[in-house]
């Protein structure tokens, strides 16, 4: 049963962050054995950890096409549901990018101020596939580094054993947990794969967990270095991602999923509840959470999820994470259930509410979330799937100070300078510089400065 209580009652625990992680030794050293040793090193973690620790790390792009071929015959459905999701995506990224102009300048006569926005040259793309391979990511995390412009976006996700070794690995009862099979070809989850090749992976490699964050941080014999690196993870990825962090970009450290809904009474109880159980599903650890004034629909929301729990596939999760994370705020009014949404900052922010002034003067107020869903048809699964939005968003109140995983991120904003001699700009700016740099003590500094403006005054 989901808690519900007066908004008068949340205590401060409720706004504290929610990483569930620690520093991890075993990641640390994971780091440090694959800086030094390369393939060797990831070969052994591949052993311990994975299902199959293939000969070669590089699933050829013929894998790729040949997955993408076989869905496309056999899941005609899913193949077009995920090239309408990368579509969208694309276009959704590439309109990014244009918000994203480069300029130049005079900001004062003679001095010429510039900016431009220039693609990373390499791009690491992390993908899970454990209990769920979560095949949208690659179109959330691939999509926007090609519309970037990035020469080379590579991709890492778990190992599986090849089907043309499956049969060799039945016989010695090997890829399985704690019973990796060794040498044969590299593959991995067939739609992973598959959506890798539509949304235009240059590289592929079966390479999972903390030790794949480390060959694309590093290099290794067999993997180049990647510039940024993006994409979700358990909190050995996690905590391997913080770890590296400096050598290469990182998009977020992401803790557990959150969806925060704001509803009125036109809320219907059975899309509320739908879409809180969206979110449980996720995760043990994942927190659903309603804010509503109206206390008949709160405790009409709270009996729809008991009675859709009933028959959830994913049941014995959601129901943990109802359990011991969800939670239901009876609010005084909007405003007192805007104010604690933008205190919690949540990843996902739902407003099931009417259309009208009123959805809109609460839209206005919030202003903390990774993405905010208006009224009742924007169900936050969309979001996930299929409405062009990337669904790699920031959790556990760092919506407060950065947004999701977008273009921006495969983009450098770097500046320029070009001065024109003589004029007034470039002179009071050659002057102040020789001021500055004498005040701060850096004589070298003052001296560049001074050059230049004993040319532009013909001295």
């Amino acid at each position: 049963m989901i808690r519900i209580e007066k908004a008068s009652d949340i205590d401060d625990g409720f706004f504290a962050g929610r990483d569930f992680g620690d520093s991890l030794e075993a990641v640390k050293d994971v780091l440090k054995d694959v800086k030094s040793g390369g393939d060797e090193a990831l070969h052994r973690y591949t052993a311990k950890f994975d299902l199959s620790d293939p000969a070669a790390f590089e699933i050829p792009l013929e894998e790729l096409r040949a997955a993408a071929d076989r869905m496309k015959a056999g899941q005609p459905e899913l193949y077009e549901s995920i090239c309408h999701s990368h579509d969208l995506a694309l276009r959704f990224a590439r309109k990014q990018k244009e918000s994203f102009g480069d300029f130049e300048t005079e900001l004062e006569e003679g001095v010429f101020t510039g900016q431009k926005n220039i693609p990373v040259d390499r791009a690491g793309a992390y993908v899970p596939a454990g209990r769920f391979p979560l095949l949208s990511s690659v179109i959330m995390t691939v999509t926007p580094a090609v519309a970037a412009g990035v020469k080379e976006v590579i991709l890492c996700t778990p190992p599986r054993v090849h089907p043309d070794d499956r049969a060799d690995a039945e016989k010695k009862g090997l890829g399985q947990p704690g019973k990796p099979y060794a040498g044969g070809k590299a593959y991995a989850d067939e739609n992973i794969m598959a959506a890798a090749y539509i949304c235009g992976v240059t590289k592929a490699y079966a390479l999972g967990g903390s030790q794949a964050i480390a060959a694309l941080a590093f290099g290794t014999q067999s993997i180049p270095k990647a510039d940024v690196i993006v994409g979700p993870g358990n909190k050995f990825v996690a905590e391997a991602k913080k770890l590296i962090y400096g050598t290469a970009g990182i998009d977020m450290l992401a803790g557990p999923t959150e969806v925060f809904i704001i509803a009125d009474s036109s809320a219907d109880p059975e899309w509320v509840a739908a879409d809180l159980l969206a979110q449980a599903e996720h995760d043990i650890v994942a927190q659903p959470v309603l804010a509503t004034p109206d206390e008949a629909l709160a405790h009409k929301v709270a009996a729809e999820i008991d009675r859709q729990l009933e028959a959830l596939p994913t049941r014995q999760t959601a129901a943990a994470s109802v359990g011991s994370f969800g939670r239901i705020i009876i609010t005084k009014d909007f405003d007192e259930a805007a104010s604690i949404a933008d205190r919690k900052a949540p990843e996902h922010l739902e407003l099931a509410m009417e259309e009208g002034a009123e959805r809109d003067r609460v839209a206005s107020l919030v202003h903390n979330y990774g993405s905010l869903f208006i009224g009742h048809n924007a169900a936050e699964v969309f979001g996930d799937y299929a409405a062009g939005l990337n669904h790699t968003l920031p959790t556990s109140g760092s919506a407060r100070f950065t947004g999701g995983l977008s273009v921006r991120m495969f983009l450098k904003t770097v500046t320029t300078l070009r001065v024109v001699p003589g004029k007034k700009g470039s002179l009071a700016s050659a002057k102040a510089a020789v001021c500055l740099g004498k005040a701060e003590g850096l004589a070298a500094h003052a001296r560049s400065a001074e050059l230049r403006l004993n040319a532009f005054e013909g001295r």
